[in-house]
């Protein structure tokens, strides 16, 4: 009798527990979070520079109903961007201290301006305050044959630093980085 008694407790455990873990995952945001860095190994633990994006998807639509020319836009989806520097760095010509930074662009025809600000947590760029700019930078925009439906930020190692390369459908605009020692 003890025995029956302790294997129903069982069952009924089993059966609450079963409920009480599911979970019901609805909803669950379009546009992902991602992350890239420099150096990109993860064998290489002393990171440069790491930025964390969401990921629209162009869906049928264009880069400019989604990233309108003229307008600064957070660079990418949902929050804006944060990128940390863990050293001092050249940012695409202008010194910058080691930190983080929120990321904004304004997108444009040949050129994007590409903004570092100090504020962070922010959701979009709603309440985007150019008075907390800590870099202004202008990085021309070029087109690749290769189209990516989701927005797409990666590092490419070049002579002496590399590039930050955003890229959405056949858009790329990259921004040279340089530590202030001269290497990345």
């Amino acid at each position: 009798m003890k025995k029956v008694f302790t294997i129903a407790l069982m069952a009924i455990a089993i059966v609450f527990s079963t409920e009480a873990v599911a979970q019901d995952f609805g909803g669950l945001d379009k546009s992902p979070m991602d992350g890239a860095s420099f150096p990109s190994s993860y064998k290489v633990a002393d990171k440069a520079v790491k930025i964390i994006y969401g990921r629209p998807q162009l869906k049928g639509r264009s880069i400019s109903d989604l990233a309108k020319p003229g307008e600064v836009w957070r660079t990418g989806a949902n929050e804006a961007p944060e990128i940390t520097f863990y050293k001092d760095v050249n940012f695409g010509g202008t010194a910058v201290k080691a930190g983080t930074y929120s990321l904004f662009t304004i997108p444009g025809e040949g050129e994007w301006t590409v903004i570092l600000n100090s504020n962070l947590n922010q959701w979009g760029s709603y309440s985007y305050d150019e008075g907390s700019d800590v870099a202004r930078v202008k990085a021309a925009a070029s087109s690749d044959k290769k189209s990516l439906e989701a927005f797409s930020i990666a590092f490419k190692e070049v002579d002496g630093g590399a590039h930050m390369i955003m890229g959405w459908d056949t858009t790329r605009v990259a921004v040279p980085l340089m530590m202030a020692t001269g290497k990345m």
